[in-house]
């Protein structure tokens, strides 16, 4: 498997593609019924690849004037892994197009939020290629 051909692949342009901005107001909308009402913007960045192993990140940015606090992010992965406008299948079906003939996706998980500065916790999203 050629890493650094895969690490190509995920410009910050491809990554917007497979997570548009609008998401994010989408999922509020849904969730609150006002995009307003979000305390954070959802942004897809690549982590990289470690062996067979392909990690996607879910960045949570607060949006200004809003409070990203930890008790708000810690149940997130399991209210991401099933919402139908995060639709984690379908990234890691966009993923695995994007690959071609490079690898394939055989399964995927949501680690668990980390807070990586005050105003920015992640969502792992781990694919196992193959």
């Amino acid at each position: 498997m050629d890493t650094s051909k895969i690490d190509a692949l995920f410009t910050q342009e491809t990554l917007s593609q497979l997570f548009p901005k609008e998401r994010t107001d989408e999922f509020f909308e849904a969730l609150f019924g006002d995009a307003s009402e979000g305390a954070y913007d959802i942004e897809l960045a690549y982590g990289g690849i470690n062996g067979n192993n392909l990690t996607m990140e879910l960045r949570l940015h607060e949006r200004p004037g809003c409070c990203l606090a930890c008790n708000l992010t810690q149940g997130l992965p399991q209210v991401f892994s099933r919402h139908p406008i995060i639709n984690v299948n379908g990234i890691v079906a966009d993923v695995d197009n994007l690959l071609g003939d490079l690898a394939s996706c055989k399964k995927w998980t949501l680690g668990h939020t980390e807070q990586r500065q005050k105003e920015m916790h992640t969502i792992p999203i781990n694919i196992s290629l193959e």
